[in-house]
């Protein structure tokens, strides 16, 4: 019986470049009262960012290109991630007490953006965060993980398995819907508490914006 393939040992870094531009994107439609920064602002930190990221694969993972590009995402994760609460705020504020600056519609399709950046933020996070990051996995195995996959326990199926930024996508993403991590089992305080946080803007963006938002625009 012949053992799979091990792995490469540089993750594609496409998911993450398509990720990057999708958050540029739903940053550049907010509508100006809710965008926590003018839209260059952005697209600056995500050409630096993707910069980084494209160094990776060119240097054939060397570990000052990995340091910084890890670095680079988690700067962008936590300045988009603390413009998307002060967002996510103005909203629920806008809520609460009406100004008349945004409309039924854009107060709904905001609070879907702001939804959806949150989940990638976090999916980046989760990515970078989880034993030193994607090339740091596969080549330490010493380090203890955040998160215990289920894959990670079929050691005979699956014997070089390592999680992907896909991974973590899905993992952000049953947060948000779910408000739990599904069949993925937080294992550090670190973990526990970013899975906290997540489900907390989930729950107040889902359950306060949008369903105020759906009220107005049925009246």
């Amino acid at each position: 019986m012949t053992r799979p393939p091990s792995p490469p040992m540089i993750e594609s870094r496409w998911p993450v470049a398509l990720t990057i531009l999708v958050v540029l994107v739903l940053l550049t439609v907010l509508p100006d009262r809710v965008r926590f920064a003018p839209v260059w602002v952005p697209y600056l930190l995500g050409v630096v960012i993707l910069a980084a990221i494209a160094m990776v694969p060119l240097t054939g993972g060397k570990r000052r290109a990995l340091r910084t590009e890890r670095f680079i995402t988690l700067l962008f994760s936590l300045l988009v991630g603390a413009g998307t609460l002060a967002d996510l705020g103005y909203l629920i504020e806008e809520m609460f007490n009406p100004s008349g600056e945004l409309n039924g519609l854009e107060l709904f399709t905001s609070s879907i953006a702001v939804w959806v950046i949150t989940i990638l933020i976090f999916a980046l996070v989760y990515w970078q965060s989880d034993r030193g990051g994607p090339e740091m996995r596969r080549r330490d195995h010493r380090q203890p993980p955040d998160w215990l996959f289920p894959q990670a326990e079929l050691k005979e199926i699956l014997p070089h398995w390592q999680p992907t930024f896909v991974d973590y996508l899905f993992l952000s993403y049953t947060t948000a819907t779910a408000f739990s991590p599904a069949d993925v089992a937080p294992l550090t305080d670190r973990a526990k508490l970013t899975l906290m946080a997540q489900s907390l803007i989930s729950l107040a963006t889902i359950l306060l914006v949008v369903s105020r938002a759906i009220g107005i625009i049925g009246t």
